[in-house]
């Protein structure tokens, strides 16, 4: 059963960003108090002492990004590895995991360094003056003040661990459906487990997903969000629309904008507009009828080659009997990743985690306190085990104050990316938008994608067409679920 502060929340709300580590966001959250919190918890932040050998073996220390630095809110200024061989290296010095896998986080700047040299053969977006030592560069409070002012000013989980140490759809998998049934990496994107958001269905409890300026990805990453309703989807406009008038779901899942123009806070891309969506996804909640009934939580789905200190914890429990690519047998949690936890009913200054040696938060927390909050089974034996984080909210009466009242917006001081390069999610999302059943002139659905080159050609493509598939399918799907 729900919590009684749990059962007074009418709605879960998850803004889920893009491939940057615990560290490289929030590390220094706390430096200036001695990594204790307002509500003197401790933190799990940064010292400043931290480092991480480059490939002479001289150690490269972790450093403060200025915004005077040249590119400041792109660093570090390439796209990291990810994948599970290059999570492999950044944790152990190796592409393979040792027996038993004891992670010393020491290759992070050796793997920057092999990226930067395959990247810069293959023609990737690499800025101008970066060296594999940028990958020590950590954001301060003063750079990101909407996220550090969340997480000062609500709840910051210093213990959040990415479900799986590899890249983006996985992840994004266990965040939907606690399983990316045995998948590694990106190649496989399309899913055929269950998810939150048919479980939600079943038990007549409401739900919506939006993009931000695109159709949502995340609908054609399953079977059963490509087969649900077209009333469930939405753009941003359509979420702060919902957050206004009260119509918002129970659950409600955000993407950002995936291009290298956009909010996703992808390596390279601008991470001051990210700040611009926190804030914006922010205030469409507080100042909404629904706030008090409201818990927001900010995440991103992986490390992206970031950064962190901290090894992963072991002891994680496999979803099912899906068989890991690579050899992986999903008993090891990725890096930490940012995770804040905003609603009235925290307290500022918490910094939330488990007990010691229990099992830590990771994605499926958010689908075990979904699951909590609406008495829903589990999907997989992964989230069944997972802790929810209802113990957050605290307080018997919801806050009034305003954490970022009076914080401004940063922004970049230039535009660094050639922004027309279109980015591999959009990509993927062209790809699986060309699989979908729209007939042509003579009633056949046989299609090839067209030659797609710019971000822009990208976007227009996924629109269009998933415009016409929509136009084109039939009406007989049930009606949208009435939130309880």
């Amino acid at each position: 059963m729900a919590s009684t502060a749990l059962s007074s929340v009418n709605h879960i709300v998850v803004l889920m960003l893009e491939n940057r580590s615990f560290d490289h966001m929030l590390g220094f959250l706390y430096s200036a108090s001695g990594n204790v919190s307002a509500g003197g918890q401790p933190f799990e932040g940064l010292t400043g002492s931290e480092s991480n050998p480059d490939s002479s073996g001289s150690p490269v220390e972790v450093f403060q990004i200025q915004t005077t630095d040249s590119n400041a809110y792109f660093m570090p200024g390439a796209d990291p590895g990810e994948g599970y061989a290059a999570t492999n290296d950044q944790l152990f010095g190796s592409d393979t995991a040792p027996t038993p896998p004891d992670a010393t986080n020491q290759g992070f700047v050796t793997d920057f360094s092999y990226t930067l040299g395959w990247e810069s053969q293959e023609n990737w977006s690499i800025l101008p003056g970066t060296t594999a030592n940028g990958i020590m560069g950590m954001f301060t409070p003063q750079m990101l003040p909407v996220l550090s002012g969340l997480a000062r000013g609500f709840a910051v989980c210093d213990q959040w661990f990415c479900s799986v140490p590899t890249e983006t759809l996985p992840n994004r998998a266990f965040v939907n459906a606690g399983t990316s049934q045995g998948h590694m990496d990106d190649k496989t994107t399309k899913y055929t487990c269950p998810t939150i958001y048919g479980l939600l269905s079943q038990n007549n409890v409401s739900w919506s997903i939006y993009g931000y300026s695109e159709p949502p990805l995340t609908r054609m990453d399953f079977t059963d969000t490509t087969d649900a309703d077209d009333s469930y989807f939405g753009l941003f406009t359509d979420f702060q629309t919902a957050a206004a008038n009260g119509s918002l779901a129970s659950y409600v899942f955000l993407e950002p904008s995936w291009g290298a123009s956009g909010n996703s806070q992808h390596p390279n891309y601008n991470v001051a507009l990210g700040e611009q969506l926190i804030h914006d996804v922010y205030y469409a909640l507080r100042n909404g009828p629904a706030w008090n009934q409201t818990l927001l939580i900010i995440t991103y789905d992986e490390h992206g080659g970031c950064y962190d200190h901290v090894p992963p914890p072991l002891g994680a429990t496999p979803p099912d009997n899906s068989v890991g690519e690579f050899g992986f047998d999903f008993t090891r949690f990725g890096l930490r990743v940012p995770t804040v936890l905003i609603s009235p009913l925290i307290p500022a200054g918490t910094v939330f985690r488990v007990a010691a040696n229990s099992v830590p938060l990771d994605h499926t927390s958010i689908l075990k306190t979904v699951e909590t909050r609406w008495s829903l089974p589990s999907l997989t034996a992964r989230d069944a085990a997972a802790p929810d984080f209802s113990a957050v909210l605290t307080l018997s009466t919801p806050r009034s104050d305003d954490p970022l009242a009076g914080v401004n917006v940063p922004t970049a001081s230039s535009q660094a990316l050639d922004v027309s390069i279109p980015s591999h999610l959009e990509q993927v999302q062209a790809e699986l938008v060309s699989e979908l059943p729209v007939p042509d002139a003579t009633g056949h659905v046989h299609h090839t994608m067209p030659p797609l080159k710019t971000s822009s050609d990208y976007a227009a493509y996924i629109r269009n067409r998933t415009e016409a598939w929509k136009t084109g399918r039939a009406s007989n799907q049930s009606p949208r679920a009435s939130t309880p």
